[in-house]
């Protein structure tokens, strides 16, 4: 599949995620920046996905509905992340599907050469597809080897391949059972967490067999997934990872979070040429952040013009890697930006603030556990306790800017007390006194 393709279905998957199917089909195409017959064309390839991926108990409910109803009702019925479907999929080329199928069914049985199936794949391939010349069977065989699909035989050449069985045949049933556990909470607790979720998907069918003698195997730890964008941008890591890892540029076209559309197609015909909403520009990356809090992924960069960049990486599509720069320059940058992130909470590069909170116990606790003492010591990162008493205690911090650490102390609701900064106390009480204002009753007798 096309990398403009693969952009788009991630964009087209997230708008239908956060709207559940209230777009109409116009609105939906407007929204992204493509035609009504894109929009048609692109629902049947993800429908295609669907009943290919999904095993047949779990598509049997969602047989006749739209893609947009199975992503709204079925996706909380499971504990699989549905949008993951994409990723198994791996966004081939449909000639790649083929051919990969066919290497993985010829090597069940018995060890080939490349040359043994290059044979195979021609006389079985669709007369529709183009047949594979032996210099892309290879490349197919490296492929399924570096992800652990297949492995070389013993012996010299020419090589012959066989299907990897060593994580089912060294283990015992329990061994197998434990493993699957151990991904399974790592994959949903743990970030990045597509690849557990693929390696999850492998075990589940590797460990078939135990059916009859465990039937409750599968139903050990069910985990409800609620961040779609997570699973989604994670599509975009491992091209922003290597070009850091690599101290190379990356060139992207960007839609910010606050624009009309969040995706736009690549036109080649002159007659429909449209301005795009969005914007070509070229950044050295330099870190990756998540933020758990609302489950967004950031890309924090330096640009020649604007400096130090913090990107959402849900607004970034057709990212390449561009030219490479000298070790010694991306090191002062990646200096520069951890100079100026010392004290961010998340990705704020503004000015040093001290914030003073006073934290309440939960009303009836007494001398028990204190969860509020406990939950800041947890997750208040840098800051300290600097005076406790009976009734409250004091928390301080010094934090880039007031506006990534106000949704935290918000969450704590009437057991916290901003005392400094004057401004953040401010922004509180107005926040309070219009969500008291929603509460407000319509009648004086309601």
């Amino acid at each position: 599949m096309a990398k403009e393709s693969f952009d788009k279905e991630i964009q087209f998957l997230r708008l239908l995620a956060l709207t559940s199917g209230a777009y109409n089909r116009q609105q939906f195409a407007k929204r992204l920046g493509i035609s009504v017959h894109t929009f048609d064309k692109t629902l049947r390839r993800l429908k295609d996905i669907v009943q290919t991926v999904n095993h047949p108990n779990e598509l049997s409910a969602a047989a006749g509905r739209e893609l947009a109803e199975h992503l709204q009702f079925q996706y909380y019925e499971s504990a699989d992340p549905v949008l993951l479907f994409l990723f198994r999929a791996k966004s081939l080329k449909e000639s790649e599907s083929h051919r990969l199928s066919q290497l993985v069914a010829a090597l069940q049985t018995q060890e080939l050469t490349a040359k043994e199936l290059l044979e195979q794949c021609c006389s079985d391939l669709p007369p529709e597809l183009i047949p594979p010349d032996e210099k892309t069977i290879r490349s197919d065989l490296k492929y399924l080897e570096d992800v652990g699909v297949i492995c070389k035989a013993a012996g010299g050449r020419p090589y012959r391949y066989g299907l990897d069985r060593s994580i089912v045949t060294r283990l015992t049933d329990e061994e197998q059972l434990d493993l699957y556990d151990y991904v399974e909470v790592m994959a949903n607790t743990q970030v990045p967490s597509v690849q557990g979720y693929l390696l999850r998907e492998s075990l589940k069918k590797a460990l078939k067999p135990l059916d009859g003698k465990h039937p409750d195997w599968q139903e050990t730890l069910w985990y409800k997934y609620h961040y779609h964008s997570r699973i989604l941008d994670e599509a975009h890591l491992p091209v922003v990872l290597h070009a850091i890892d690599s101290c190379r540029r990356l060139k992207f076209m960007y839609f910010s979070p606050k624009s009309s559309l969040s995706y736009s197609s690549q036109n080649t015909n002159p007659l429909f040429e449209k301005e795009t909403k969005g914007y070509s520009d070229t950044m050295l990356p330099l870190k990756v952040v998540y933020d758990h809090q609302y489950g967004r992924w950031y890309l924090v960069g330096f640009h020649r013009q604007r400096g130090l960049l913090k990107l959402r990486m849900e607004g970034l599509t057709q990212i390449e890697g561009d030219t490479q720069v000298e070790a010694a320059y991306f090191k002062e940058k990646q200096d520069l930006l951890a100079e100026k992130m010392k004290h961010s909470w998340l990705i704020d590069t503004g000015e040093p603030v001290r914030v003073i909170v006073k934290f309440y116990p939960p009303a009836g606790a007494g001398s028990g556990s204190n969860f509020i003492k406990d939950r800041v010591l947890l997750q208040g990162q840098w800051g300290c306790i600097t005076e406790e008493h009976a009734g409250y205690f004091i928390y301080e911090i010094i934090v880039n800017g007031i506006t990534e650490i106000r949704p935290w102390l918000r969450s704590f609701g009437s057991s916290c007390e901003v005392l400094e900064p004057q401004i953040l106390r401010r922004q509180m009480i107005e926040e309070w006194k219009e969500l008291k204002a929603c509460y407000e009753p319509v009648r004086e007798n309601l």
